[in-house]
């Protein structure tokens, strides 16, 4: 296979050539990437963090949610 017909195949495959053509075909792209990989990051810290403390940083983190779980069932009832 040449060059031409690999790309074009991967691009029926997965619709696009490549990752950075993904971002840069989006004019959100870089947007939605970055909010992306913070909640990668703040995964991976709370994975970081259970394994250092266990249980209690999953209970800490439960509890650090609390008031966005309620802001957001207000306002899912509120209708906004």
């Amino acid at each position: 296979m040449t060059a031409m017909n690999t790309n074009s195949f991967q691009s029926r495959l997965f619709g696009k050539a490549s990752v950075a053509d993904v971002v840069d075909s989006d004019s959100k792209g870089k947007s939605h990437a970055i909010v992306y990989i913070v909640i990668a990051a703040l995964l991976a810290l709370v994975a970081l963090a259970v394994m250092q403390w266990g249980i209690v940083a999953l209970a800490m983190s439960a509890l650090a949610m609390v008031p966005v779980i309620m802001i957001t069932l207000i306002v899912i009832t509120v209708g906004k």
